[in-house]
């Protein structure tokens, strides 16, 4: 970098629906600005908001600079900091090749950020008229929750050195959505636990949706307890605290220092519960709202934000679906397989699973011997765009799921069969594997799965099981496997739950590949679907 040559910093920010949280990021941008005049400072937004992060960038390296660290400005390194905001890097980075771009930490726990939140607490406390002992209150920390356990952990480990550093009688923590508890509940139930005051302090930056939605939440608390004082902290805000912690991130970062919380993180090392997503490769699932509010006309967006009840939540823009097209190879095959036999005295509902089946398995005669329990199909589909989960026995079956509808319509996959967890099941309980999967996904999932087994007969004498004697409800159960031991007896017990929607046959054929297909078959219809209604 030359002498001419300034530093540049683009912080990088989640973007909000609410225009109050924007404007705040914006002001905190100039406090970073005007705390850093060595370095050109722009900002950008992942989603609703805009200028982009692209165009953060571009407005970086169009003021002369060569060399630009982009600073995630959010608190925790969850899914956006691990994801999308690095996939936009490595955007940058091909679309710049000359450019040297740096990616930094978030602020995480960071001292100053400590005593800010020491310093909201306290200002809390000082609105009131009484004079409490901190071993009578409970401080209640609100985090914003992720399916990232490591950022949930940091919420706790906050409130473990809030409490002990400022000796507080008890904490509980909740989250805003995504973990649990939620705020509702924990806000009750650490009014149980005897306090004479909450202090309830959301660990946020700025103002939005969420912020307000745990204030009212609190304002509902006292309603129902007036003998219970509730004090609400204030989030952290414009402070000069965060615009030094960002700007330290930005010099670690291009000093190659920048540390993130890799050890107990779920994409780099195996954590109990999440073993399957060791490796999963970086994809932003914020595409369908980057920028969207620019398009958007500011009365509108302003109107639509103020007449939104407190209790809404963000909601995305509605993506766009075109019906599902298959590679001419595979169209060819299809139009073979319509004209290959009498389809009229099967289900219209039921043709695209059929026939994938016929597919699948070279042989017209597979779907002979199929079993739809009334509705099945419609009740899969439902399942699929609603919970967006399918649960399989073994590998081979999520393996044989298209990757491409599952990315278009957001669906999840889960098989826990070479897990640890299951591994220890398995020994302890004496039962297989597969078998082993199938109840680590109810502990996990509960009824809002698509379960598809193709391999494994214990697999479903386990969820017959379950569904028998637990009162589990999975959506939908796809039970096809292979084979010659227990493969029988196990669907006829599958065909003889009537408390779930099924899907199976009779006999011994079946397999992974067979249960994917149904599964691929739903997912089809769902798009199409999806297409159909946008058309109307």
């Amino acid at each position: 970098m030359t002498q001419t040559e300034k530093p540049g910093i683009v912080v990088a920010g989640h973007g909000s629906r609410d225009p109050d949280a924007v404007r705040e990021f914006e002001a905190l941008v100039e406090l970073v600005r005007a705390r850093a005049p060595d370095d050109v400072v722009t900002h950008g937004y992942l989603e609703f908001s805009s200028p982009t992060i692209a165009e953060a960038v571009q407005a970086n390296l169009a003021a002369g600079t060569r060399q630009v660290a982009v600073v995630p400005g959010v608190l925790l390194a969850a899914r956006h900091a691990k994801n999308d905001m690095p996939a936009e890097v490595q955007a940058m980075a091909r679309d710049y090749p000359d450019i040297d771009f740096h990616f930094g930490a978030p602020m995480n726990l960071h001292p100053q950020l400590l005593q800010l939140a020491q310093e909201r607490i306290v200002e809390a406390e000082a609105t009131s008229p009484l004079t409490v002992r901190r071993t009578d209150t409970c401080l209640v920390l609100v985090g914003r929750g992720t399916t990232d356990p490591d950022a949930n952990g940091e919420v706790s480990k906050l409130a473990r050195m809030l409490e002990e550093g400022m000796g507080f009688g008890g904490v509980y923590v909740c989250y805003s959505g995504t973990a649990t508890p939620l705020v509702a509940d924990g806000l009750r139930a650490a009014a149980r636990m005897g306090y004479q005051r909450l202090v309830v302090l959301p660990f946020f930056l700025f103002d939005g949706v969420l912020v307000k939605r745990i204030y009212a939440a609190a304002d509902d608390l006292r309603e129902r307890e007036p003998g219970l004082e509730v004090l609400k902290a204030g989030y952290f805000g414009v402070h000069s605290h965060v615009a030094d912690v960002i700007i330290e991130r930005a010099r670690e970062a291009v000093a190659g220092r920048a540390a993130m919380n890799c050890s107990l993180c779920k994409y780099r090392v195996q954590i109990v519960g999440f073993e399957q997503q060791v490796g999963e490769p970086q994809r932003a699932h914020h595409l369908a709202v980057r920028g969207l509010l620019a398009q958007v006309p500011a009365t509108a967006s302003a109107t639509a934000s103020a007449t939104a009840p407190a209790t809404a939540p963000e909601t995305a823009a509605a993506p766009s679906y075109a019906p599902y097209e298959p590679h001419p190879i595979e169209a060819e095959s299809f139009r073979i397989i319509a004209a290959g036999r009498d389809w009229s005295g099967f289900p219209a509902s039921h043709l695209t699973v059929l026939q994938r089946l016929v597919h699948t398995s070279g042989d017209f005669g597979a779907v002979d011997d199929m079993y739809f329990s009334p509705g099945a199909v419609e009740s899969g589909i439902l399942a699929l765009l609603r919970c967006k989960r399918v649960l399989t026995d073994v590998t081979m079956v999520q393996t044989g799921l298209k990757r491409q509808l599952l990315e278009q319509l957001g669906i999840d996959t889960w098989c826990g069969v070479h897990d640890r967890e299951t591994h220890l099941m398995s020994a302890a309980e004496g039962i297989t594997r597969s078998a082993a999967g199938v109840r680590r996904g109810w502990q996990k999932f509960g009824n809002d799965v698509v379960l598809a087994i193709g391999d494994a007969p214990t697999a479903i004498a386990e969820a017959a099981r379950l569904i028998r004697d637990h009162g589990w409800r999975p959506q939908l159960v796809i039970g096809l496997p292979v084979g010659f031991v227990g493969t029988r007896e196990t669907k006829d017990e599958l065909r003889r739950c009537l408390q779930v929607p099924r899907i199976t046959n009779s006999g011994t054929r079946g397999g992974s590949p067979w249960a994917a297909s149904v599964v691929n078959g739903l997912m089809i219809d769902a798009l199409n679907q999806l297409a159909g209604y946008e058309a109307r």
